[in-house]
């Protein structure tokens, strides 16, 4: 019997359109102001896509730079795996488009639909394949253009979004480091709670209902804070127990850029204090599936991450789902 491998990652890379959208530009076009928008989520800026641009175009500059890390040529790349909620089409996956533009020719490919958790729902599905060792380096992205789908006369939600993909090349390794365990889980009786309501098979779009903004995103904000903040301890304290370490072990926590109130009250649940927590929502925004990756590599590149460190890294989304990851460098 073959020597089960570990799960390391071997590069990163993400990458945020160059437009720009800050507080005041918003303030110019719905009812807010700069003040309103910072106290209550820590944003202050966002970027944007310009029109014509897709995801699979954010993908594959995030995806080269996290290949050019890892020292590793496309056609190396055995599987991709791309979590989204805004893909290129509805038909064919993200992954494919993205597997033609990057020339990834022997990679299988696939879509992960998780939202927010869909980076960490990927480095979960990438250890799995490689520690029964069917591939060796898989390519997981997360990525979104969340301003395609945001209703920009909506106050509640249009401040909160912006658009950037961020990614990372996972490889096998026998050696002792890595990613140490993952954790995930969900509950889809919550799903009306942050939801578009039509434009799939059940409810296909019409004039009528693109008229009436279903087709946006509608969300339940308190709700849906209150969730992501008791998700998301939970699923951080069932990956710290699993893999035999306590909170105080944690060298760096990077969660879901979702809203530095959300982040903050992980923190303090977690008993993590906050020069420990990385945060750049005040830079991106929430880019959803883009958040974790981006925010892992910017950490990276920092240099944050010693040899030997510990980080956590914990989401949540719509659906509901959450996970987690513990990885020591």
């Amino acid at each position: 019997m073959s020597k089960k491998m570990n799960t390391f990652i071997s590069g990163t890379g993400s990458y945020a359109p160059p437009r720009v959208l800050t507080n005041l530009d918003l303030e110019k076009m719905v009812d807010t102001s700069d003040e309103w928008i910072t106290a209550r989520t820590g944003i202050k800026e966002r970027r944007i896509v310009e029109d014509g641009t897709a995801a699979s175009d954010l993908a594959l500059e995030a995806s080269k730079r996290a290949l050019e890390e890892a020292k590793l040529t496309p056609d190396q790349i055995d599987l991709i795996l791309l979590g989204t909620v805004t893909p290129d089409y509805i038909l064919p996956s993200t992954a494919c488009i993205l597997q033609d533009k990057l020339k990834a020719k022997n990679a299988a490919i696939l879509d992960i639909v998780a939202a927010c958790s869909g980076f960490i729902y990927g480095l979960s599905i990438a250890s799995a394949f490689i520690s029964i060792g069917q591939y060796k380096n898989i390519l997981v992205i997360g990525v979104e253009t969340l301003s395609k789908i945001v209703n920009w006369k909506d106050r509640n939600t249009c401040v909160l979004f912006g658009d950037g993909a961020g990614a990372a090349v996972v490889s096998a390794t026998g050696e002792d480091r890595g990613l140490l365990g993952t954790f995930l889980s969900g509950d889809g009786s919550l799903a009306g709670l942050l939801h578009i309501p039509v434009g799939g098979a059940k409810i296909p779009l019409t004039k009528e209902n693109i008229d009436l903004n279903e087709h946006f995103i509608h969300m339940e904000g308190t709700d849906v804070f209150k969730s992501a903040v008791r998700s998301m301890a939970s699923a951080a304290e069932h990956v710290i127990q699993r893999v035999g370490i306590t909170a105080e072990d944690v060298d760096i926590l990077i969660p879901h850029q979702a809203n530095i109130r959300i982040i903050e009250a992980l923190a303090k649940r977690l008993k993590v204090p906050m020069n420990k927590v990385y945060v750049n929502i005040d830079r991106f925004g929430n880019t959803s599936a883009a958040s974790v990756p981006i925010a892992l590599d910017e950490a990276r590149k920092k240099g944050m991450m010693k040899e030997g460190s510990i980080s956590l890294l914990v989401a949540f989304g719509a659906g509901f789902t959450w996970g987690s990851a513990v990885i020591k460098w």
